[in-house]
């Protein structure tokens, strides 16, 4: 710590979801040691990441496609408890195992330039003066919510997924959801065993995917993903890229009648929704399974944002400043691209340490377990 308090290591790591804990893993086998050569800062309460807030129903054994930290197995796990407990004590083991020393709750206010080249991380617990920055900060604390006309005049309630605690509470209630990814359809089939009624609205007609997604498919969907960042354009959402994957439970509730989509309304009514041709839904509750966006607020004074709104990069390397990386960003948002984008990122952050170029990154690489869709429409 230097005379105005400021604290200097070579990297910190921001947020300690998948992305996060991967990279302070790497940082850590690369022979850099916690607090004294990097730093690990998440606003959480508690290890977990965003799963500590997801749903209690949405239990471990729903959960699709989750990739167990490099170096250490998530085995013997119960199906049936929430994934909130299952993976927030598997990531509390993690941070202890490898003795990762996670400062928390720490909230990241803004990033900048700093004197000598470094950059200065302004944080509730004071500033660290940093060489490299990971950035993991993922999307679940910028839920989406839409703008429609006469929102504001809807008598009943309104609540995004992000806020989604179970069924019970639209028990009797009569429900629009509003979305077409994989939380939309998770939160519509269980509130459809207890509402009075539900209808569901997308903009697009959803696309079902049957069979399993294999590595070309995998690879498919990292190529849309990294078109558009290299574009300079924000992600899409995971099932934009993928397709919703069909199971036994969508087929049946298709076959009831709770999978019938319906196209977004016209405008919001003080009593529900109104569509362009007439027709009218009253509505108790509006869920927005909307999406979330990158939580990536606090880098603004970077400028690192291109003008259509999204960052290019290279790899997990920001093109407009080498020091920055992002990882759970773009075609490394999933459980495996996570850690895949950690062990790249330290390999670059080590190389720009010693004084090299920004080299080139490897290529993609996939498998089934490319994307987490595990209940976060994102």
């Amino acid at each position: 710590m230097n005379d105005s308090g400021v604290r200097a290591v070579d990297v910190a790591v921001v947020g300690a979801g998948q992305a996060g804990l991967s990279a302070a893993h790497h940082l850590r086998r690369a022979g850099y040691e916690p607090d004294r050569d990097f730093v690990v800062l998440d606003h959480a309460p508690r290890p977990g990441g965003a799963w500590q807030f997801r749903w209690p129903t949405l239990t471990y054994g729903r959960v699709h496609g989750l990739h167990e930290l490099p170096g250490l197995p998530l085995a013997g796990a119960r199906e049936d408890l929430p994934s909130a407990e299952v993976i927030g004590d598997y990531f509390a083991v993690y941070e202890h195992t490898f003795d990762l020393r996670v400062h928390r709750p720490v909230d990241v206010r803004a990033v900048r330039e700093g004197p000598d080249g470094r950059l200065l991380v302004e944080t509730t617990e004071g500033t660290w003066s940093v060489r490299a920055l990971i950035n993991a900060t993922g999307t679940w604390d910028r839920p989406f919510w839409p703008r429609y006309p006469g929102q504001e005049s809807f008598r009943g309630r309104q609540l995004h997924t992000a806020g989604y605690r179970g069924p019970e509470d639209f028990a009797g209630e009569r429900v629009i959801v509003v979305g077409g990814g994989t939380s939309a359809v998770q939160n519509l089939m269980e509130i459809a065993e207890v509402a009075a009624g539900t209808t569901w609205v997308t903009r697009r007609p959803p696309v079902f995917r049957d069979g399993p997604f294999d590595e070309d498919r995998g690879r498919a969907a990292v190529a849309l993903v990294e078109e558009r960042v290299r574009s300079g354009l924000p992600p899409q959402s995971v099932v934009s890229v993928t397709g919703l994957p069909m199971t036994e439970a969508m087929r049946r509730a298709r076959e009831q009648g709770v999978l019938v989509r319906r196209p977004m309304f016209e405008r919001i009514t003080p009593e529900g929704a109104l569509w362009a041709d007439g027709g009218t839904v009253a509505a108790d509750t509006i869920l927005w399974a909307t999406g979330f966006r990158a939580a990536i607020d606090h880098l603004a004074p970077l400028r690192l944002r291109e003008p259509g709104g999204g960052i290019r990069m290279s790899g997990t390397r920001t093109l407009r400043d080498p020091r920055v990386h992002l990882v759970g960003y773009g075609p490394s948002a999933s459980t495996i691209g996570a850690n895949r984008a950690g062990r790249a990122a330290v390999r670059e952050i080590r190389d720009l340490l010693a004084g090299a170029e920004p080299g080139a990154p490897a290529p993609a690489q996939v498998s089934s377990g490319f994307l987490e869709v595990s209940g976060s429409a994102r």
